[in-house]
């Protein structure tokens, strides 16, 4: 598209820490908030197919046409890429993604209704409300492309364990029944992914910030 309209066309693609793949638990412990260019080895086929996508983008951003007669003059694609965090939303139900406990736990609180988590008490991920990442695919996208040093950026807002968020649920919703039953296949995926992310290039370059 860019090379017959003869121009640049941003590509804004919502990518997710599911591009991540921490070793082990002692890893994600000593690495607190993950940089974009580390622990790139998903376990799971979301994450790999995210990380793909990534990698097209930037190939058709940087490297497009490299061997072409004309590479010197080839129209590259302006490709950005934002990895989410888990995101909670008042409004949408979650569907069974692997970071869902935190919403579905407040959700079933909210609704009066028991919940018994998928991981443990003490896995951790980062979260982001749906408000926050709304604003941060419009602040990227209206970025201007020279300040950008990244195909794809972390963006983070708060990091809490499932406990923490079953003590805020039940904060809100003080009648609210919630137990731990840790299916091994899904925590073995969350313990794969950063319990928070270092999101200072999207501060940096383009004003990223949480409300």
């Amino acid at each position: 598209l860019s090379a017959r309209l003869g121009r640049s066309v941003k590509f804004l693609f919502p990518s997710s820490i599911a591009v991540y793949g921490l070793p082990d638990l002692a890893a994600k412990v000593h690495t607190p908030r993950v940089p974009e260019s580390m622990h790139l080895e998903p376990i799971t086929m979301y994450g790999v197919n995210k990380l793909y996508a990534e990698h097209l983008g930037r190939y058709f951003m940087r490297h497009y046409r490299m061997l072409g007669a004309d590479a010197g003059n080839a129209v590259h694609l302006d490709f950005r890429g934002i990895r989410f965090p888990g995101l909670i939303s008042a409004e949408t139900v979650p569907t069974g993604g692997t970071s869902d406990y935190g919403p579905e736990m407040l959700h079933a609180a909210a609704q009066g209704k028991p919940y018994a988590c998928f991981v443990g008490p003490d896995a951790r991920l980062p979260f982001m409300a749906m408000p926050d990442a709304v604003r941060a695919l419009m602040g990227l996208l209206d970025a201007p492309r020279e300040k950008l040093t990244l195909p794809s950026y972390n963006v983070g807002a708060f990091s809490l364990s499932a406990a923490e968020i079953a003590e805020r649920a039940k904060e809100a919703f003080p009648g609210a029944e919630i137990s731990f039953a840790p299916d091994a296949a899904r925590a073995r995926i969350v313990d794969s992914w950063p319990g928070d992310v270092d999101d200072v290039r999207a501060r940096d370059d383009w004003g990223w910030r949480p409300i």
